[in-house]
């Protein structure tokens, strides 16, 4: 099912990509990412962890615009002492991203800007076992995020969009009669390819 889901987004950023014109207000983006813990979730001692984001943009002034998105990150961890069940656990992360990003051109280049992003999220976090089975879930709670980067002009109006990210996330977690704070923070790692239409 995962992989359907990504395979669907690679052919809509494909289709609207070949939808470009001269306007270049619209931007479809599609970024795989590394995400580094920098603390244990309960604990359970996370790994580093991977996921992709796709985001819609929109540039409402020359500089600043929007975006909103989905992603997907996961997170493994080979003891979760905190958790009933078997010790390889993983923690999937999943929902929605918005909020504001200023891209402008680096000097007198015409090929490459810096990015700067903030805004919020609105994700939940899901426990799983090896099996796939999903042990507990969250629930959907609003988080934040902030990123800085750089873009590079590939032409055909398609953008390479390497970014360090941070992002938090505070949520209970339920199992059984046990309540856990999850406090998940992480610096995630991407390199986006944009197309601009």
């Amino acid at each position: 099912m995962k992989t359907l889901k990504l395979v669907m987004l690679f052919t809509l950023l494909f289709l609207i990509g070949e939808m470009g014109n001269a306007q270049d207000k619209w931007s479809v983006e599609v970024r795989p990412n590394l995400d580094f813990p920098t603390k244990d979730l309960g604990n359970a001692d996370l790994k580093t962890g991977f996921g992709f984001e796709v985001a819609v943009g929109y540039k409402f002034m020359e500089h600043l615009g929007a975006y909103a998105g989905w992603g997907y990150n996961t997170f493994n961890s080979d003891i979760a002492l905190t958790f009933p069940g078997p010790e390889d656990t993983d923690f999937d992360v999943t929902g929605y991203t918005f909020g504001l990003q200023f891209i402008h051109p680096i000097g007198a280049s015409e090929n490459l800007s810096y990015l700067v992003r903030a805004g919020g999220i609105y994700n939940h976090i899901e426990v799983e076992n090896d099996a796939g089975d999903i042990n507990a879930d969250s629930g959907h709670g609003l988080g934040w995020e902030v990123g800085a980067g750089v873009q590079v002009d590939l032409g055909s109006n398609w953008k390479l969009r390497p970014q360090l990210g941070y992002r938090a996330l505070s949520r209970d977690i339920e199992i059984g009669t046990v309540t856990i704070d999850a406090d998940l923070n992480y610096f995630s790692f991407g390199v986006g390819i944009a197309k601009a239409f």
